[in-house]
């Protein structure tokens, strides 16, 4: 410990208030971890803590198995290994990059230093990246400053994607030799089922945990709410920018796990079309393919599987959540429409720029003319394209809409009926972010969530906006903080209900709207709205 360090203790101390152990034993033994310095003094992290065995060799596309014991003490002072996934989205800092290995699935964890006299409440963070990217060791998502800011345990995982973790393989299946469907989705009920376990032993309360997630994180979420293995494992729910629709039907995933052995067999396969002609692939062939040693080149599959799906598929993401009929009984949005979900209290919205990340950065949004061309109802096309009729920036808006804010808007209005449930629309955006053309764009609200407009990622965007970023931080960290201690953001925000359906404006100040966009969720609830209604 340091001298700095030593005289904070002794004051601490001093005071009569006990620091936490970096040394804390779970049921698979002891982690070591190291107490925060500088901007993160007053916390202690916990990186790399294994929540499950490694899914390799006989365990790859199968549900996570318990987390083998170790001897002494494991060291977890550093980040641990990304899943596997294309270099570039392991970036952690400028040029350096997160080691990737099938051996991925460990969590973090995020505590004040200070020990409580009561448990703190847990929240648990499910990273975003459209089940194809992302890592938990991503400097934004660092919970030491939330963990700070609002006396809570912040659990960040890490879980399995693409075709390590959303491809349901079981058409080749045999006795001897089984596949398991949704093993991403199976991961992080496995985390959450090492926090009921272990968080204890942290200072967190088991019985009071949050989960909450961003984007592909966010979806996850709703996808939880759905999935009856995850009854009881968390009490509240937090969906941030969720795409509720990024699901798989069963009929979708059959053809995608075909299609991806078939091009694990000939990787010059060049096929566009979802309808199956060919012959059947042999289930020993497909096994001996699907246990290749390398997994580059069951990466290199799954790109090419997106590529096909985007032609076969009109631009549709084959990794996903599949409705299997048992971890997903049925889709997030018919869960909701049939009062199904878990009766957790929820926080859900969508950034009023959704759209615009993607229209600069990376375009994987289908554009105006194919969102449209997904809505069969003639009529009902015609209606919502008459509320985009405004240039580029109606269209950018167009392709948002579509994936995240209105059928988020239908999973709230399901949702609502059997829990108390909070919908925002996140508008603020700093003078960078508006003159770069960004705006309240998708996953900006990170920022302010974890508190990272006062980390050196997030300064530069809070340039000429220090005051209104940190007043707005201060304003979401409080309301996710009183999410994760009673289950209710309280500060003036109000129950959604379809009666009256008021949204919580997140911005500088913030504020109360009664249905925002009336008309163009009108058209949207055509195409979202239960069957019979």
């Amino acid at each position: 410990m340091s001298r700095a360090a030593g005289r904070f203790a002794r004051f601490v101390y001093g005071v009569g208030m006990a620091l936490l152990d970096t040394k804390v034993t779970t049921v698979n033994g002891v982690v070591g971890g190291a107490r925060g310095k500088r901007l993160r003094r007053g916390t202690i992290s916990w990186r790399g803590i294994p929540f499950a065995a490694p899914p390799v060799a006989h365990r790859r596309f199968r549900a996570p198995q318990p987390a083998h014991d170790w001897p002494g003490v494991r060291d977890c002072t550093r980040i641990a290994k990304a899943a596997i996934q294309e270099k570039r989205f392991t970036a952690v800092a400028p040029g350096k990059f997160a080691p990737m290995s099938e051996d991925c699935l460990t969590l973090n964890v995020f505590s004040p230093e200070v020990a409580s006299s009561r448990p703190r409440p847990v929240m648990v963070f499910i990273h975003g990246g459209a089940f194809i990217l992302g890592t938990a060791a991503t400097p934004l998502y660092d919970g030491a400053f939330l963990a700070r800011a609002q006396d809570v345990v912040v659990v960040t995982v890490q879980y399995r994607f693409g075709p390590f973790g959303f491809l349901d393989l079981s058409q080749f299946a045999t006795e001897d030799r089984p596949f398991d469907a949704n093993v991403g989705l199976l991961d992080q009920i496995a985390a959450l089922q090492w926090v009921k376990e272990n968080i204890a032993a942290f200072g967190g309360d088991p019985d009071n945990v949050t989960v909450f997630g961003e984007s592909a994180g966010g979806t996850s979420v709703l996808a939880l709410l759905s999935a009856p293995a995850a009854t009881g494992l968390f009490h509240q729910a937090i969906a941030q920018s969720p795409a509720p629709e990024l699901i798989v039907e069963q009929s979708d995933a059959t053809v995608y796990a075909d299609e991806f052995v078939r091009i694990l067999r000939d990787p010059q396969r060049r096929h566009t079309r979802m309808e199956r002609d060919e012959e059947p692939v042999d289930p020993a062939e497909a096994q001996r393919l699907l246990t290749d040693p390398n997994p580059a080149r069951l990466l290199d599959a799954g790109n090419k599987l997106m590529r096909f799906a985007m032609h076969a598929s009109g631009g549709a993401i084959p990794f996903a959540p599949v409705v299997d009929g048992e971890v997903l009984p049925r889709s997030p949005l018919d869960a909701a429409a049939g009062g199904l979900t878990i009766p957790v209290p929820l926080v859900i919205g969508s950034n009023k720029d959704e759209a615009n990340l993607f229209a600069k950065l990376w375009k994987v949004l289908p554009d105006a003319e194919r969102t449209l061309m997904r809505v069969e109802d003639e009529e009902v096309r015609r209606e919502i394209a008459a509320h985009y009729d405004n240039g580029d920036r109606d269209r950018i808006r167009l392709a948002g809409d579509s994936i995240f804010w209105a059928p988020m808007t239908a999973f709230a209005d399901g949702h609502s009926r059997v829990a108390p449930t909070y919908v925002y629309r996140y508008d603020y955006r700093t003078k960078v972010l508006e003159a770069t053309g960004f705006g309240a764009t998708h996953a900006t609200e990170l920022f302010t969530v974890f508190g990272a407009y006062r980390a050196p990622l997030g300064a530069g965007l809070a340039v000429a906006d220090w005051p209104g970023t940190r007043r707005v931080t201060e304003n979401v960290q409080a309301r996710w903080g009183n999410v994760a201690r009673n289950g209710d953001p309280g500060l003036g925000w109000p129950v959604y209900t379809t009666a009256d359906r008021k949204v919580l404006v997140i911005d500088d100040p913030d504020h109360v709207v009664a249905d925002p966009d009336t008309l163009r969720r009108q058209a949207w609830y055509r195409v979202h709205a239960p069957a019979g209604s």
